[in-house]
């Protein structure tokens, strides 16, 4: 049977990675709804070309330029975070893509899954700004999370038919970035050009940053926790600068099951997408007689210190997460449009962690007003 699918964040990378798929899986996927944030020009190739039922901009100043280039009476199109919202809770999809970028993709999620909609999801914020919110709301509804980032991905992959009980610990890999190696007395003079430049993934503005300060690993630590409800000391750190080992679980007695692969992300979205099954692809395949020598190295913590704020934010529990997550993506769009240096994004992001208004069981509209201090805070700055 064909499974219908949604794609918030169309035109973002996680997005056009799973329209490839779904176009060499058109037998298989039918794609029902599209979002844009602005990219109106691409959301009208990619409805002409693949037929959703609806679409939607979220910048309602770019309707008219969007209208122009689409048959109304051919797709249904929605404008603004409202029309955003109503497409992550419509049922009549098998799977929800979350691809958004940052805090704004929360809501989504929290929406679809109410709706008893499973969730693939890439938006890792939502776990870490809501995870206690969403995972009672699964329980409620029934509702399943498909994790797209390659770590977690890895983990559920790893655990497939394994006892919970039997984990010891799950490794998280992470490459390092492209900083891994630089002088720390540079840091200070990293331009948003060279933070950008990702040795081995090809991610948007916003990930590559997260990447550079290694703030990336921080929320998957967090988005971790949530996914696979363990104990923080049971979730570890690796750099493997190859990113081929996309993560590890190791067993109470000491084997350890690793899942690996080209550093490509559309394996994970199409796993996410087709979960059970392990459907053949055209992607590039990982070939070990060319790959080289794989490399494993202990976390630097002096040259990457956002790793430490996980840890810090799920031992304070409440908002502590959210409040670290909105902080950097604040502090990386100040950082993108050059008003504050590469190291101003650790400072921005401790204080927010440490001094926000801190509570520990919050409500929605909690975390939206938390939004409006840390906003404040980091443009104080």
């Amino acid at each position: 049977m064909k499974k219908h699918i949604s794609i918030l964040g169309s035109t973002g990378s996680i997005g056009v990675n799973a329209l490839k798929i779904a176009e060499f899986l058109s037998k298989d996927i039918k794609v029902k709804y599209l979002t844009a944030k602005k990219n109106f020009e691409l959301l009208i190739e990619q409805t002409k070309k693949y037929k959703p039922k609806s679409i939607c901009l979220v910048d309602k100043k770019l309707y008219k330029n969007l209208k122009l280039g689409i048959n109304t009476k051919q797709v249904e199109i929605l404008v603004g975070r409202e029309g955003l919202i109503e497409i992550s809770k419509r049922k009549d999809v098998n799977v929800m893509l979350n691809g958004l970028v940052g805090s704004s993709g929360m809501e989504p999620t929290l929406s679809a899954i109410k709706a008893g909609v499973n969730v693939a999801l890439a938006n890792k914020e939502s776990l870490v700004m809501a995870g206690g919110i969403i995972n009672k709301a699964m329980e409620l509804s029934g509702a399943k999370i498909f994790p797209v980032d390659s770590e977690h991905s890895a983990i559920w992959q790893c655990l497939v038919g394994e006892n919970f009980n039997d984990i010891r610990r799950i490794i998280l890999t992470g490459s390092g970035g492209p900083f891994r190696s630089r002088d720390l007395d540079t840091f200070d003079n990293i331009s948003v050009k060279e933070a950008l430049k990702h040795p081995n993934w090809d991610m948007g503005e916003k990930i590559s940053i997260d990447s550079a300060t290694m703030m990336n690993k921080c929320l998957e630590v967090i988005e971790a926790y949530w996914l696979f409800q363990l104990n923080p000391k049971k979730i570890d750190i690796v750099i493997h600068p190859q990113s081929i080992v996309h993560s590890m679980v190791e067993f109470n007695d000491g084997s350890i099951k690793a899942q690996m692969g080209v550093p490509d992300m559309k394996v994970p979205i199409q796993y996410a997408l087709t979960f059970p099954s392990h459907s053949k692809s055209p992607w590039e395949k990982l070939d070990f007689l060319s790959c080289g020598d794989l490399t494993f190295q202990a976390p630097d913590y002096d040259r990457f210190p956002s790793l430490q704020l996980a840890y810090q934010a799920l031992k304070n529990g409440g908002t502590a997460s959210a409040a670290l997550n909105l902080s950097n993506d604040y502090s990386v769009q100040k950082f993108l449009e050059k008003k504050i240096i590469f190291t101003d994004i650790y400072k921005i992001n401790y204080f927010s962690l440490q001094n926000h208004p801190w509570i520990k069981h919050p409500s929605l509209n909690d975390l939206r007003n938390l939004d409006d201090w840390v906003k404040n805070h980091v443009n104080e700055f």
